[in-house]
């Protein structure tokens, strides 16, 4: 099996490249740190294939798509995990290149993925399709506004795939995991301030990369006839919020 995963050079893209060539699968690894790549690729030989890419240019990705080698090129299951949150700011006070940058990333990326590999799943019939998306697509919460909306089209995206999939033998999953720590998710939120990022994984068992790249080998390796339509997953610690009133005068 040919599995292509982006943002793979860290967090759960490189948990999960790691266990699917433990599992004897082919790995084309996409990000844009060619030394972290390759430095992955040492470890994990011929397996795996190191691939430059920036989702955000997509202008770039059909040619990189169409460039891949030949034991490569047949694309089985494709895992659009490359995204990012940047500020934790009120809309009213939050930068707007902030929020361009994530639309950039979390939807014209992925969509640029999917419109590039699901039209030879569906010639071929066969294929899968996992997006990672975040429990901030269904739960708002304080400083998620872009980064929450993005997650959000990805959560309805995923479905709608679904929907115009249907008779095909195509599958499609939205993964969408809560709080993960021991990723660079919160070290970029916070713009490289590592004390605050870490901050927020202090006092609770969170979960790691480690159980998310388990949690996408699971879906990978499940039964070609069952389709995981939306997956959300939190560490026990972790929670839906209360409604919140602004009670005047208080």
């Amino acid at each position: 099996m040919n599995v292509l995963i982006t943002g793979a050079s860290a967090g759960f893209g490189k948990a999960l490249a790691e266990k699917l060539v433990a599992q004897g699968h082919r790995v084309i690894g996409c990000a844009r740190r060619l030394d972290k790549l390759n430095e992955m690729a040492e470890t994990l030989g011929e397996l795996f294939l190191p691939v430059v890419m920036d989702v955000s240019d997509t202008q770039s990705i059909a040619p990189i798509i169409a460039d891949l080698p030949k034991d490569f090129s047949q694309i089985d299951v494709l895992v659009n995990n490359a995204g990012l949150a940047l500020g934790t700011e009120p809309a009213q006070n939050a930068k707007f290149d902030d929020w361009m940058q994530m639309v950039d990333t979390n939807v014209k990326g992925l969509m640029a993925l999917t419109h590039a590999i699901l039209p030879t799943m569906v010639q071929r019939d066969s294929g899968y399709i996992i997006n990672v998306g975040s429990i901030a697509g269904s739960w708002p919460y304080y400083g998620g506004n872009v980064y929450g909306a993005t997650k959000a089209f990805v959560k309805q995206f995923s479905l709608n795939l679904r929907a115009d999939l249907l008779g095909t033998q195509v599958r499609v999953t939205n993964l969408e995991p809560g709080n993960v720590a021991g990723t660079e998710f919160s070290n970029v939120r916070y713009h490289g301030d590592d004390e605050k990022a870490a901050k927020v994984y202090d006092g609770f068992k969170t979960m790691t990369g480690e159980d998310i790249g388990d949690i996408l080998l699971w879906l990978i390796e499940s039964p070609a006839h069952i389709n995981v339509n939306r997956l959300e997953v939190m560490p026990v610690a972790q929670t839906y919020n209360g409604l919140t009133i602004a009670k005047q005068g208080r």
